[in-house]
């Protein structure tokens, strides 16, 4: 009998995310993604609500309102500016800009459009105004180790990584 995922087990798993309008595929994860099922929640809490009581082989789909996630697009984080204005390594659609206002708060902006005269940046979440569709593939699901639960995920050999130094940024 395979093991189902609950509180306490490593998953390993694989996914994409499409629009559901389009079709478009946003994103996809193609290399095991692991994590300790309640104790490291790395994806939109109603897609962990899914995996609870899966197990090993099984593929998912979820469909997701980004707007209840993110909230609703907010207009006033999109902005023009003049290319000449702009550093040439920011001058590239998709590229991720990291701002920091004058109470030294920061936020994520995204380049969305270029031409010859102006860039546009979005600090909005790409999933903002979008119903999405995250469909997963689970490739693992075992009992977490004690170390793999303080990690939260798969601890893999070799690497020499400190939890306790690790700070956000």
């Amino acid at each position: 009998m395979s093991e189902v995922i609950r509180d306490g087990k490593l998953v390993e798993l694989t996914y994409q995310v499409t629009d559901r309008k389009s079709g478009h595929v946003l994103t996809r994860v193609e290399f095991p993604l692991g994590y300790v099922h309640g104790h490291n929640e790395i994806l939109a809490p109603s897609v962990h609500k899914e995996l609870e009581g899966r197990s090993t082989g099984e593929v998912i789909e979820v469909v997701i309102d980004g707007n209840q996630i993110f909230g609703p697009r907010d207009e006033s984080l999109v902005f023009s500016d003049h290319i000449e204005n702009v550093p040439e390594e920011y001058r590239q659609v998709g590229t991720s800009i990291l701002m920091e206002n004058d109470s030294g708060q920061t936020r994520s902006f995204l380049v969305t459009h270029l031409d010859d005269e102006r860039l546009t940046v979005d600090g909005n979440n790409p999933l903002c105004g979008r119903e999405v569709v995250f469909m997963l593939e689970i490739l693992t699901v075992r009992d977490a180790t004690d170390e793999e639960i303080r990690a939260g995920g798969a601890i893999i050999a070799g690497a020499d990584i400190d939890p306790s130094r690790m700070r956000p940024v």
